[in-house]
């Protein structure tokens, strides 16, 4: 056995066109190091419609630069099949390790497969590379970032020409394309013949996000702004120049590209502990309102003042709020959220009378709705311009919530204030999330198999009036791995991450709220009933 492993890392080695990582597997195959071995050696990473991700390193389960030249190599035979042989691939990079090397590799094996590629000059937000597909008239683009994933992972995102993410079954296809790859010898990669793209396509870009604010709309709204050590601050500072907002306040210390994100656990807004430094800014400098995008940017947090101190909106509340601001300023169109996002969404957009759409978990559904206006997910994920970006977008969500809170303040109103007429127009809608990240993906399998065979029947004394296994498909939505129940005055969400080793619970509970003066009884009772529903969802998968 361990002399078929160490033969596998061998062949590795040989192929392996990167020092590191050619060092790294060397120092392991020297220290006969058994078990770390069988871990980089037990499979390959799986392509899908995420991509890849994963921890960087060498071998076939690692993002790696052998890694990435296979997926390249595959991209391209796809495409070529596809009859797209001689159209142009655009590749965007964050600033995270590795990503520069890996979009220069995509570009050389694109190009030595004859078709047409350019690389953004830089590293920039992933909202950029979405917008320059379309923008270019390229068949496909590639972003190569790992999000808000721990400094040591990296990632390979792959769109098509309409600028949306993959879906099945391109997936699967460009997934047999790579593993049909044999020695990564017979993959050309010319030394140069790629375009690298000057700033015209951010300039582009900057000239689109004027088409996400009203003219003439108050510009007044002070801000403290974070890039969570990520790429956005330079794309961020140009577009709130440009529409004229007073310049945000920068936490420094997260302000520029750091690949190690050395003041957070984890660089997304979510993480417990990630906004402190926002927070400890918006103290000194009181803003009307927190600002945060993660490392790619195309997620955008925000944060309103609570008391004496400062606390995050959910992305159910910011996805309200941006929903009803649209609605104000007349939108029309298809308003869409994924399966796990409020349904606050839907009672907006019923009484504006639009159309409603939801889809499953992630933005290559979303940006797929017929006729989309507004799309939206719990995780910080907003696309206010789909014409522009059909994807989330880090940085117009940013400039659409900056022009509701000037609006909201030259009324004497806040962000806080509108929910609260929201609360009473359509019943609180309290959402919260149990999520379990694992070290052994098992026991993420073993809780959805406990759920599957000893169905709950009751939660928070609350009788589960409808289960649907959503393995099966519905009407509407194809299938996928997790499981919804309904519950009087309530909804269960249960699904593996797609990107991240958790289990993820999503939680939403709606209280009728008679005036106002209601409101603090009402989140009284939905943080009791979301508390208890948390605890016995927590037995029921034992988790």
């Amino acid at each position: 056995m361990h002399e078929e492993l160490i033969a596998q890392a061998q062949a590795w080695l040989t192929e392996d066109p990167d020092p590191d990582t050619r060092a790294e597997l060397a120092g392991l195959l020297d220290a006969r190091d058994h078990s770390e071995l069988a871990a980089r050696f037990a499979g390959t990473l799986q392509f899908g419609t995420a991509g890849l991700r994963g921890e960087l390193g060498a071998g076939p389960m690692r993002m790696n630069r052998t890694v990435v030249i296979r997926a390249a190599a595959g991209l391209a035979a796809h495409l070529r099949k596809q009859g797209h042989g001689d159209g142009l691939v655009v590749i965007g990079y964050d600033a995270r390790h590795k990503s520069a090397d890996f979009a220069r590799d995509t570009a050389a094996v694109m190009t030595g497969a004859g078709l047409r590629a350019a690389l953004l000059p830089r590293p920039l937000p992933t909202p950029v590379l979405a917008f320059a597909i379309r923008h270019l008239g390229a068949v496909a683009g590639v972003e190569v970032t790992a999000s808000h994933n721990p400094p040591r992972d990296n990632g390979y995102k792959v769109y098509l020409g309409d600028g949306s993410q993959i879906v099945p079954p391109a997936d699967a296809q460009i997934a047999a394309e790579i593993d049909a790859i044999g020695s990564l010898n017979d993959v050309p990669r010319p030394d140069s013949g790629w375009d690298i793209l000057d700033d015209g396509v951010l300039h582009a870009y900057l000239a689109r996000t004027d088409a996400v604010l009203a003219e003439g709309s108050p510009r007044t709204a002070r801000t403290v702004y974070t890039a969570m050590h990520g790429v956005g601050k330079d794309v961020v500072l140009a577009a709130f120049a440009r529409a004229g907002f007073p310049e945000p306040v920068l936490v420094a210390e997260q302000a520029e590209p750091d690949p190690d994100f050395p003041t957070v656990a984890f660089p997304n807004p979510e993480e417990p502990g990630a906004m402190d430094l926002a927070f400890a800014k918006a103290r000194e400098v009181d803003p009307d309102l927190v600002v945060a995008n993660d490392p790619d940017a195309d997620r955008c947090a925000v944060a309103v003042r609570d008391g004496d101190g400062w606390r995050m909106l959910r992305g159910d509340e910011v996805g309200a709020l941006l929903a009803a601001h649209l609605v104000r300023r007349g939108a029309t169109g298809t308003f869409a959220e994924s399966i796990v996002s409020s349904s606050l969404l839907g009672r907006i957009a019923e009484k504006a009378g639009l159309r409603h759409v939801e889809t499953l978990t992630g933005f290559k559904w979303i940006a797929r709705a017929e006729g989309l206006r507004f799309g939206y997910e719990e995780a910080l994920g907003y696309c206010v311009d789909p014409e522009g970006v059909r994807d989330k977008d880090g940085i117009t969500a940013a400039l659409l919530i900056t022009e509701l809170a000037s609006q909201l303040k030259e009324e004497g109103r806040t962000l806080p204030d509108l929910l609260d007429d929201l609360a009473v127009e359509h019943g609180l809608h309290a959402t919260d999330q149990l999520s379990v990240r694992v070290e052994d993906l098992s026991v993420i399998a073993a809780a959805m198999t406990r759920l599957r065979e000893h169905p709950p029947t009751r939660l928070a004394g609350l009788p589960i009036t409808r289960t649907d296994d959503l393995t099966r498909g519905t009407e509407s939505l194809p299938p996928t791995d997790g499981l919804r129940y309904t519950l009087d005055g309530a909804r269960v969400i249960v699904r593996p991450s797609g990107t991240e080793p958790k289990l993820k619970c999503y939680l939403e509970v709606v209280v009728p709220v008679a005036s106002r003066a209601d409101l603090p009884r009402a989140r009284t009772k939905a943080t009791e009933v979301l508390e208890s529903i948390k605890r016995d969802l927590s037995t029921a998968a034992g988790i």
